[in-house]
């Protein structure tokens, strides 16, 4: 295992598609990074020389996907609603099965940790859940009234944390779907009566290893989303009682937006933030409001993946390259 030191964070490689890149994630081994593109495909990247194999299957933008727990499948779920399962460690990649699984874009797709059940939202309000292992739906429920951005298990196994277009983060028990309690995160939803633009929302959420935080990503004082003038925010919740605790923010990034985030320890999370200040890896830890350290990336990002045991990131870029940064020496 790497010694992880989030400081000295550095691209190490680069690799080009043909298009430019919307979302990525490393696979289990660390062994893989898929990224997807706007040209409605994937890319698989072989991580220790870049050798590229292009699925096609979607027939729009894939915003999200997921590697199964034995990592030898991955979902991916596109804006025309579907939810793909491929063969990912095969030479050539083929589609084990896809499902029309919601109506409109799919925004979020995450793995239980047992591994058994596979969660999807989107912009039709509805969360579902699948078997992994066949596809077959098990539950659905309307859950918010406006578009769900984000979803995430919380490490127990037991509840799922919901976050929609309004900052709304809904807990969930999955034995009988009842809502535990809402978080407030309205301070991630920027809307621009100026400009009839809603905007903003629970773009990505995590939760601390030993499950006692919850974080939500996003952006705030979006005095104009279409100029692209808005700012990183990471809201930080306690998992007891849904007591947000911290409100972390950036200085000098006029033009930012926090896609993902993802805990790299029960201090520390790692960001990314994309927007007309370019890409840069943010972390943030509970020690103070701004961020404890900033990392530059070439050109403005659009999704990250972290891989703890190596030491690695992944981002995907607008320039059509995905990037590995070494978090070490």
């Amino acid at each position: 295992m790497i010694e992880v030191d989030f400081t000295k964070s550095h691209v190490i490689h680069q690799w080009k598609a043909d298009s430019p890149l919307i979302a990525c994630r490393i696979s289990p081994s660390g062994e893989q990074c898929v990224s997807s593109s706007q040209d409605n495909h994937l890319q698989r990247w072989n991580m220790a020389n870049g050798e590229k194999t292009v699925l096609q299957g979607h027939d729009s933008w894939v915003h999200t996907m997921a590697y199964t727990k034995s990592a030898e499948q991955l979902i991916s779920g596109g804006c025309e609603g579907r939810l793909i399962w491929w063969s990912i460690l095969e030479a050539e990649p083929k589609i084990v099965r896809a499902i029309q699984a919601h109506q409109g874009w799919i925004r979020g797709v995450e793995i239980s940790p047992d591994g058994s059940l596979v969660v999807s939202v989107g912009n039709d309000q509805i969360i579902r859940l699948w078997k992994t292992d066949t596809g077959e739906k098990l539950h659905e429920w309307p859950a918010h009234e406006r578009h769900i951005y984000s979803a995430v298990f919380h490490p127990d196994g037991k509840h799922l944390l919901t976050g929609d277009l309004m900052g709304k983060v809904h807990v969930w028990k999955l034995e009988d779907r009842s809502l535990v309690r809402s978080l407030d995160g309205s301070t991630l939803y920027n809307p621009n009566k100026g400009q009839n633009a809603e905007f903003g929302g629970v773009r990505s959420l995590a939760v601390s290893p030993s499950g006692h935080e919850v974080y939500a990503a996003g952006t705030h004082k979006g005095s104009n989303p279409f100029g692209a003038v808005h700012e990183p925010l990471l809201l930080r919740f306690n998992w007891a009682d849904g007591a947000l605790t911290k409100s972390h923010v950036c200085d000098g990034i006029p033009g930012g937006l926090l896609y993902r985030c993802v805990a790299l320890n029960d201090a520390t999370v790692a960001t990314v933030s994309g927007g007309s200040s370019g890409g840069l890896l943010l972390f943030f830890n509970a020690s103070q409001d701004k961020e404890v350290h900033r990392a530059g990336l070439p050109s403005l990002a659009r999704d990250m993946d972290l891989h703890v045991g190596k030491g690695l990131v992944a981002s995907a870029h607008y320039d059509q390259h995905v990037r590995i940064s070494g978090l070490f020496a």
